[in-house]
């Protein structure tokens, strides 16, 4: 009998390692025989698996405050019809944040040493990143809202916990003349469920709109005040254009009013706005970040921030059940300077974005064109696909041909320098890296000139026509 070929299935994220639930998801039946209140939302299948209706909303309030009390020691509640959050992949944006300030990708901007200050765009009811982030790890908030009722229950929910209240402050936005009237400024947070019940799947693509832009209450501007610095801000959008995209999951239902559900052009419009807002505040936040829900709308945003000159982009995925988010941060800070060894010469580096990669092309094609591009040239060339690199030893005669367009066709090469690095950040895009290994080189004056005609000749070969904007 032939055998059957198994598909291998993409392994999807998973939560963050240092996240309290990694190892120990919540244990219904645990917490049901230590919080009577939560007991009557316990039910048992016919296998004996503790479970709840994840579309009641009072079910989900009651996991979400015996989860915070038990693991966390805070006292939270929230009223009805506001947004329920969900407490394990809360902690998971909490802990990239975390990732991104003690990585050594840009240097700290602040003077108050190991004192952590962030902003919350929209903290909700919930202000749940506020309270994870002081009582996890110490870090002071502003969390900003707007409606009476957001600010009343996070100013409670604050006060409920008195051995962190002094590290968050409610901010309270007000409506410039300038702004219409508001709709959104709040965590707008798609729903899932532990059971993977998510609100939307990946998979479907709601319409988009392409041309609505934000127009509510401030978000950053005008409400961070003159000379106040932050190492990050954090925000969960209003991911829909109307409350009836937000309804479209009737398996689950955590809550969600309108305000922080719901703005005109979604979240790409909200998000759009923080970016803007960015350009003007630049270093007065280490860290700028937000969630996204829809991919077609992360590469649009990565495209914006490569467009305002942004100094490096991160992205990742957090885990939603069946539905995927993700994080998107950027940063004007200028790069830090990486320590080289005493006896090895500080390196050149260029770089650029390849996006809208075809398909049938990976890293690793190229990688190989960047390699024939050098080699056709009559330059030396090591490929090594492991560590996506390729070392190059040029002459200067050599890059002056390949200046000179001697080498005309990517199908047999591409770009100059001792040392490529190509590796993905996003499906579809791909950053690729050249430097000089010696400052002194008597490449360095063609060093940039080659990087571009290597960037030129990528882009033609590899990337769709509508992808063949400048990156810088």
């Amino acid at each position: 009998m032939p055998s059957k070929k198994r598909r291998r299935k993409e392994e999807r994220p998973k939560i963050h390692p240092r996240n309290k639930y990694s190892d120990n998801p919540p244990d219904f039946a645990l917490l049901a025989s230590l919080y009577p209140s939560f007991k009557d939302f316990v039910f048992y299948s016919r296998e004996g698996r503790p479970r709840i209706d994840w579309s009641d909303f009072n079910a989900t309030r009651e996991l979400s405050r015996v989860l915070l009390l038990h693991d966390h020691g805070l006292h939270w509640w929230i009223p009805d019809g506001q947004l329920c959050p969900t407490v394990p992949n809360r902690s998971n944006y909490i802990h990239w944040i975390e990732d991104l300030l003690s990585s050594d990708i840009i240097p700290k901007t602040n003077s108050n040493g190991d004192n952590v200050r962030g902003f919350d765009i929209g903290t909700g009811a919930n202000c749940i990143y506020p309270l994870l982030g002081a009582s996890l790890l110490g870090w002071s908030f502003v969390a900003s809202d707007m409606t009476d009722v957001a600010l009343e229950w996070a100013e409670r929910n604050v006060k409920s916990n008195p051995h962190i209240s002094e590290l968050i402050e409610i901010r309270n936005v007000r409506c410039s003349p300038n702004t219409p009237t508001p709709e959104g400024l709040n965590n707008g947070e798609s729903v899932y469920s532990e059971e993977g019940e998510g609100l939307l799947s990946s998979s479907i693509d709601m319409p988009a709109s392409e041309d609505k832009s934000y127009h509510g209450p401030p978000i950053l501007l005008d409400v961070v005040r003159d000379g106040e610095r932050f190492d990050f801000c954090m925000c969960n959008p209003p991911f829909f254009e109307s409350i009836e995209e937000a309804g479209l999951n009737p398996k689950t239902s955590c809550g969600g009013t309108h305000e922080e559900m719901v703005c005109p052009g979604g979240e790409k419009a909200f998000i759009t706005r923080i970016i803007d807002d960015s350009v003007v505040l630049k270093l007065s936040f280490r860290w700028y970040t937000s969630m996204v829900g829809r991919k077609v709308n992360l590469k649009f945003l990565i495209s914006k921030l490569r467009e305002v000159g942004v100094t490096i982009v991160k992205t990742t995925e957090f885990v939603q059940g069946q539905t995927c988010r993700w994080g998107l941060a950027w940063s004007f800070v200028p790069p830090a300077k990486k320590i080289i060894s005493p006896h090895v010469t500080e390196k050149n580096m260029l770089s650029f974005m390849l996006e809208g990669l075809q398909r049938q092309f990976g890293a690793i094609h190229v990688l190989q064109s960047v390699e024939s591009f050098f080699h056709v040239g009559g330059a030396c060339c090591k490929l090594n696909a492991s560590s996506f690199t390729v070392d190059i030893t040029a002459s200067t005669e050599q890059c002056n041909a390949l200046l000179n367009n001697e080498v005309k066709h990517l199908d047999q090469v591409a770009s100059c320098s001792d040392v490529q690095e190509v590796f993905q950040q996003i499906p579809g895009t791909l950053l690729v890296k050249g430097s000089l290994q010696h400052r002194d080189s008597p490449l360095s004056g063609l060093f940039s000139s080659i990087i571009q005609q290597l960037e030129d000749a990528l882009r033609r070969k590899f990337c769709r026509e509508k992808a063949g904007a400048n990156y810088s």
